[in-house]
């Protein structure tokens, strides 16, 4: 099983995810990325705390993770590698399965942090491409 198979096979498992980072501007990647997500027929929570309490493609958006009261299979992250070794914190406590950084997001210690503590951990990778392969 290749690389993608095995992302794809965790996709499909997923029913609930929420993209940390989300935007309401239409040309942002974490807007056409939960555009995407919403359209393969995932459940999508937007979580920004700039735009909390406003609708993101008309979902409800989220000021954290913590503030959703539902499960949260996956946690999809688009933000600046500063902020995933927090939001890997917080992704453990909602009890999460899944971390996932966009293209371009490493951050080793957080990814180490998150699988000793059972998440499966998937690094700059974008689901969007992974599911329109």
């Amino acid at each position: 099983m290749n690389n993608n198979q095995y992302l794809k096979e965790i996709l499909s498992n997923v029913k609930t995810i929420a993209v940390v980072g989300a935007s309401s501007k239409p040309d942002k990647d974490s807007y056409r990325v939960m555009e995407a997500l919403i359209k393969f027929g995932f459940e999508v929570f937007p979580v920004n705390p700039n735009y909390a309490g406003e609708r993101i493609l008309g979902k409800e958006c989220y000021p954290n993770l913590k503030a959703i009261n539902k499960k949260i299979d996956m946690v999809d992250i688009f933000r600046t590698k500063d902020f995933i070794f927090s939001l890997t914190k917080e992704a453990i406590e909602v009890k999460t399965e899944i971390l996932w950084t966009q293209e371009g997001i490493i951050h080793e210690e957080a990814a180490n942090f998150g699988r000793s503590a059972g998440l499966i951990v998937v690094m700059d990778k974008c689901p969007k491409k992974i599911l329109e392969e």
